[in-house]
């Protein structure tokens, strides 16, 4: 998606000039275009719906910020004492209003509203047909998936009225979680209805949606809502689409030369291109703390020893997930022995270290205050739409050995017969560790998280790292509203209970 990073700071400088500011409410977010002057040509329908992608360069976004909630599971610690990160893994509530996760509400409203816009305003711009179509679907996916992220982390959020956007007045939270959700499966159907297959795509806009990806998004949001039928219909959209297909070996997935190969669905665009780079920082912020003198490591979300022991042995997974130390790997083009100088659980996520093993930065941003690299972080594979389908079928009582037998056997295990639900977790736990996955919201819709939160975590040494924690399914189920979002709207956005 060459043309987006290239044209963003360009474009968002035109929607600046456009802004109506509203002071009163930041879920309308400031952005709106007039539609005197813009909003008239091809090139303006270009320019607004990149737009829609300028918060992803925030370093909050698809990097540090929400990975705090993430940070949650029992698969990883902070890596080094941060007080607000702490709180945030113990549920305590000293953290509403902090800087960490304070934004993630108000970053995804701007994405929201700008998909708004475009979806108002291209229908009537005459041009490309082709053009048109992509375009509106980017914009149903993009405030489908803004939706759903919202939805799964905050539970009834409000839906903007897209037909009344210049009402300054606060909207109030929808009274659950599944009047969000229903409003997704309208937002991502319409995109998959639009968009088209990601080899139908130019090079130029790779990193963009498609329609796979709506697909896989329906099928996920439907593993939430426990629409487990739904959800296997749309996993074997994708799955029989004939567009995807895991890699040969798993370590290949997190290389910057398959960023687009079979197995992405989609990922956080990122690139070392500019003075600071664009996209997700997560393989920075995952790094060893100042990365031995080399580049700008942030040291947190590090592995624990629960987490390294929920492999079988014999596990190809396990050694390509996690650095141990004494084990061998390639940084900055020299062969290094691994041992932390900081690391409170004394280990390190590999899976994003690809980048950081060529000679010199040149898969890295040149500003270590934002350190992106060429890797394009996952955010939903094909692996995971194989278990998606796989636990919609156990769900529903049904055999899902062949899926996950795909899992397993690129593993290098060998075959299960009558796998259970202990085993598809066991699996996506193994699979798509310290990924956006996010095992801290599979433990949650499980209703595992309190037995496993109340039990301590470990380092690589053994030694206890980190206390058992008190997990209130009746609270800690969803986080709690950001407390901006509750000012600005003069209480009419209400605190989840308990929070």
């Amino acid at each position: 998606m060459k043309t987006i990073i290239r044209n963003t700071i360009l474009a968002a400088t035109s929607a600046a000039m456009l802004s109506a500011c509203n002071k009163k409410l930041d879920i309308v977010p400031e952005g709106s275009p007039t539609t005197g002057n813009f909003w008239v040509t091809e090139k303006d329908a270009i320019a607004g719906a990149n737009t829609m992608y300028d918060q992803f360069d925030d370093e909050n976004f698809y990097g540090r910020g929400y990975w705090w909630f993430i940070n949650a599971s029992d698969d990883q610690i902070t890596g080094r004492v941060k007080a607000e990160g702490d709180n945030i893994k113990d549920f305590n509530r000293n953290f509403i209003g902090g800087s960490y996760t304070e934004s993630q509400w108000k970053l995804r409203y701007i994405v929201i509203k700008r998909a708004n816009d475009v979806i108002l305003h291209v229908p009537s711009i005459d041009m490309d047909a082709s053009l048109k179509s992509r375009i509106m679907g980017e914009a149903y996916f993009l405030s489908g998936l803004m939706y759903f992220q919202l939805g799964y982390t905050y539970g009834g959020v409000p839906i903007v009225d897209r037909d009344n956007l210049l009402n300054d007045k606060p909207i109030p939270r929808a009274d659950n979680v599944n009047i969000v959700y229903q409003y997704v499966e309208e937002e991502l159907k319409q995109a998959a209805a639009l968009l088209p297959y990601f080899d139908q795509l130019a090079p130029a806009d790779y990193g963009r949606p498609h329609k796979t990806a709506a697909w896989a998004f329906l099928s996920k949001m439907f593993l939430y809502k426990k629409d487990y039928a739904s959800a296997e219909k749309y996993a074997d959209s994708v799955i029989l689409s004939g567009k995807h297909q895991l890699l040969d070996n798993f370590s290949d997935v997190f290389t910057i030369a398959n960023n687009w190969s079979k197995e992405y669905i989609w990922s956080a665009l990122s690139t070392s291109k500019g003075p600071s780079g664009w996209g997700s920082i997560l393989p920075g912020v995952m790094l060893e703390n100042k990365g031995w003198g080399k580049y700008n490591g942030w040291g947190y979300f590090m592995p624990t020893k629960e987490l390294y022991d929920a492999f079988e042995a014999g596990d190809l997974r396990r050694e390509a997930t996690i650095l141990k130390p004494g084990d061998h790997f390639t940084f900055f083009g020299e062969d290094m022995t691994y041992s932390s100088l900081n690391s409170l659980s004394g280990y390190q996520y590999r899976k994003y270290m690809e980048p950081f093993s060529y000679p010199g930065a040149v898969h890295l941003s040149p500003n270590g205050d934002h350190p992106t690299t060429d890797l394009s972080v996952p955010l939903l594979r094909y692996a995971e739409v194989i278990l998606i389908k796989a636990e919609a079928k156990l769900m529903q009582g049904k055999n899902a050995d062949a899926e996950i037998n795909m899992i397993r056997h690129r593993a290098g295990l060998a075959n299960v017969t009558n796998a259970n639900m202990d085993e598809l977790k066991k699996q996506r736990r193994c699979e798509l560790a310290g990924e956006w996955a996010d095992r801290h919201s599979d433990l949650v819709r499980w209703g595992d998280a309190k037995d496993t939160y109340a039990k301590p975590l470990h380092g690589a040494d053994g030694r206890e790292v980190w206390p058992a924690r008190t997990f209130n399914p009746a609270v800690h189920n969803v986080w709690p509203v950001p407390q901006s979002e509750i000012d600005n709207s003069g209480g009419v956005i209400k605190q989840n209970t308990g929070w």
